[in-house]
């Protein structure tokens, strides 16, 4: 799927891959950066800067986002990113979660193809990218549940097939609240399943994913190399799809 989504770059010496990178666009103003990997055995030889200044050439005129380890950050640094946040992995085998309770007014069902404009929509105002083929490529390999108030759509999240098991993301919502039932959806009945979701460090529902089972696991930081995109809704990305597709 990144792949087919992307385009990249890999270092080949003597037929052997030692490395590779990709980006994906989102419009022509912006994109992500990711999937910077160096065989351990041609690490400190310059190879991660070399992809590195491929993708930039490639990416040219774009904005570029991409989510850093601590290890990686330096090099990003070096080539023109700053951060401007984090964002926290929590994973494990999901403890028993009771279904979400619906306020009056509320609704949560599973998203059709005619939803699919709405869908558009509510990421579009919350991550101000233009992200429709990300959508349909997840939507295609996962399932898709819709939030709404008073018949509105508020926000909407992603599972999917994922590593070690399922990926809850991404979850676009206006607050905290309407984020977690979102997420407790998909908790609820898979009990002793793996499950992961990549969550900015500022929500508040850390600890309620603690209680469900799902671990911290390490954290990144979000880096830019250019502007950030304006989300122009009330909508919020609170997880990620994955951190190099954001």
């Amino acid at each position: 799927m990144a792949i087919g989504l992307g385009h990249g770059v890999i270092a080949d010496r003597a037929g052997e891959l030692v490395a590779t990178g990709m980006w994906w666009p989102y419009g022509d103003s912006h994109a992500t950066v990711g999937m910077i990997i160096v065989s351990p055995d041609h690490q400190g030889a310059g190879l991660g800067r070399r992809v590195m200044q491929e993708l930039l050439a490639q990416a040219e005129g774009r904005s570029l986002l991409l989510y850093a380890t601590v290890a990686g950050k330096p090099l990003y640094e070096r080539l023109g990113f700053a951060p401007y946040g984090e964002v926290s992995q929590y994973q494990g085998e999901a403890l028993q979660a009771a279904a979400p309770v619906l306020s009056d007014g509320m609704s949560l069902r599973a998203a059709l193809p005619a939803d699919m404009a709405e869908v558009k929509r509510l990421d579009r105002a919350a991550s101000g990218l233009a992200r429709e083929a990300l959508l349909a490529a997840l939507q295609e390999q996962g399932e898709c549940v819709l939030l709404e108030r008073a018949g509105k759509a508020v926000g909407f999240s992603i599972l999917r097939r994922f590593g070690r098991g399922l990926v809850v993301g991404p979850v676009i919502a206006d607050n905290d609240q309407d984020a977690r039932t979102l997420v407790a959806h998909w908790l609820h009945g898979r009990e002793g399943q793996f499950i992961r979701v990549d969550i900015r460090a500022d929500a508040s529902f850390a600890n309620w994913l603690i209680e469900r089972g799902l671990q911290p696991a390490g954290s990144v930081i979000a880096m830019v190399r250019g502007t950030l995109p304006v989300a122009p809704g009330a909508a919020r990305l609170y997880a990620l799809s994955n951190q190099a597709l954001g």
